[in-house]
């Protein structure tokens, strides 16, 4: 397996969901803006889009691809395939019912899940409207994990990340359904309806691609009846504590959504923010992680741990080589990035301001939430779910209290500013551990390259700093943000490709042969 191009494979799919997902985001600011239909569907789809990115970038796999890479490297197809079968027979039946209860007891949840919503009537009832109407993605995308976790053990990654696309494809045509049926004015209830039943639509759509993709890998699942026989209980002691401890970024902002809660338009700036970091976070963090797990799970079972060092050390190299000069990007030019994606229409000059700050802080993070993304799958493919579970339910612990505690003090970014604190005392947990145990071992080449990387990437932002300065002095209308914003990411590309080159933090030789076929 070649790393860097299964990454880049995982990556590239992931980068046209992000760009429809940008698409989405924009025509929804211009419709319904950071009012109350915004906030009211900044929580509904924040909950069952915790569970898509928890199992679906995957903390669930990290219990079932340790184990299906077992049965696949030890005993063949057939039993890995019976494997799966048993929990996929389990998790249906687990989920159909965890989705009715969730549909009844919505209006008493959403009193605790959107505490500043209960002086709104009006409000809370169309969010927990909205959240019952979007449940059913949650039975979706669990299924949805347990398929790609399948076609990822077999190196079959385009599939599993291709369907990412879907919901937001799906998401804007449900927004165009609504607007030629219907012409709802900006602000509207229809806006918000007509999310929530794309979001249910596209995870059916997403689950039957990849039923379809297994098929033609010549893996077909049959349901069988439910059973909690050894293994399958082996599956879920491993499994809880593993979607704790690699969705850990995912229940802080969900915590964070309910803070948010308490100030107006707290949510969807919140919402807003969290898009744009997403961006390089689910290029680089969850992509690095999807791929290092089943190739560490796959070289610890077959007696290369050598071959397993070497994939680690060079996932952390690849991942801040890509992510340091993005952290940088969204610290230097925060203000433009906001202004012209979402500053039109309902969305308003002041709301770009408030964003951006936002954005700066989870930009100084964002090293943090990828390499949780990269070390995480050390501990999983050794089948130690447990020791990153209590560090993750520690910093959420902190995190929950920082975030409430700057909260009050600054309002929502006081909320970023307690998440990445967090975010890198975890990190901070997890490399020591893994260093301590021998489980992890810097070799001499990352040893050398990050400093470098850290250099180049701080020369490009010093770059940047001076551009802003000449390509953004004062655009004016949407064409001109635009004009200026992409001149300023290409001119910060080309620099930080020329700083990388001259501090010797890579080469084009190794950027080829990593490229390459293995």
């Amino acid at each position: 397996m070649n790393l860097l191009r299964s990454v880049a494979t995982v990556g590239v799919f992931t980068l046209l969901s992000r760009v429809l997902g940008f698409a989405r985001d924009i025509v929804i600011a211009g419709v319904i803006g950071t009012g109350p239909v915004a906030d009211a569907w900044a929580v509904a789809f924040r909950f069952p889009n915790l569970f898509r990115r928890v199992v679906g970038e995957g903390a669930f796999n990290a219990a079932f691809v340790p184990l299906y890479a077992k049965r696949l490297e030890g005993e063949g197809e057939p039993a890995a395939t019976y494997f799966a079968e048993r929990i996929l027979a389990v998790l249906l039946a687990g989920l159909l019912t965890l989705t009715v209860i969730l549909l009844v007891a919505m209006p008493w949840i959403m009193l605790a899940y959107a505490p500043g919503f209960n002086d709104d009537p009006e409000k809370s009832a169309l969010a927990t409207t909205l959240t019952q109407v979007a449940l059913p993605y949650l039975l979706f995308m669990s299924l949805c994990a347990l398929y790609a976790g399948i076609l990822n053990t077999h190196g079959r990654f385009g599939w599993a990340a291709g369907v990412q696309a879907l919901l937001n494809v799906v998401l804007l045509a449900a927004l165009g359904i609504v607007w030629a049926l219907d012409r709802p004015a900006i602000g509207a209830a229809q806006w918000g309806h007509a999310l929530a039943w794309g979001v249910s639509a596209a995870g059916l759509a997403q689950f039957l691609m990849l039923v379809y993709a297994s098929g033609r890998d010549k893996v077909r699942l049959r349901l069988r009846r439910p059973r909690l026989d050894g293994e399958v209980r082996r599956f879920f002691v491993l499994a809880f504590p593993g979607i704790i401890a690699g969705g850990i970024s995912q229940i802080s902002i969900f915590i964070a959504t309910v803070i948010a809660t308490l100030e107006d338009g707290g949510p969807a700036l919140l919402y807003y923010a969290d898009r744009i970091y997403q961006f390089p976070l689910g290029l680089v963090g969850v992509a690095m992680g999807i791929v290092l797990l089943p190739a560490i799970s796959r070289h610890l079972r077959g007696g290369r741990a050598d071959l397993a060092q070497h994939w680690q050390n060079r996932g952390i190299e690849f991942a801040m080589l890509l992510t340091l000069p993005a952290a940088v990007a969204l610290v230097v030019i925060a203000q433009p990035i906001v202004a012209t994606l979402f500053e039109r229409g309902a969305f308003t000059a002041e709301d770009s301001a408030a964003v951006a700050s936002i954005l700066m802080v989870f930009g100084i993070g964002l090293p943090a939430f990828i390499l949780n993304k990269v070390l995480t799958p050390a501990f999983f493919a050794r089948e130690d779910t447990a020791t990153p579970m209590r560090f993750a339910v520690a910093t959420l612990i902190l995190d929950v209290a920082l975030s409430a505690g700057f909260f009050f003090l600054f309002g929502v970014i006081g909320i970023a500013i307690g998440t990445t604190i967090a975010a890198w005392i975890n990190v901070s947990l997890l490399g020591g551990t893994l260093l301590r145990r021998g489980d992890l071992v810097l070799d001499d080449r990352l040893k050398s390259r990050l400093p470098r990387a850290a250099l180049a990437s701080l020369a490009m932002g010093a770059g940047l700093l001076a551009a802003m300065g000449i390509l953004w002095a004062n655009p004016t209308g949407e064409l001109d943000r635009a004009i200026a914003l992409l001149a300023l990411c290409l001119s910060g590309m080309a620099a930080y490709a020329v700083f990388v080159l001259l501090t010797r933090a890579s080469s084009v030789k190794e950027l080829r042969e990593a490229f390459g076929r293995s």
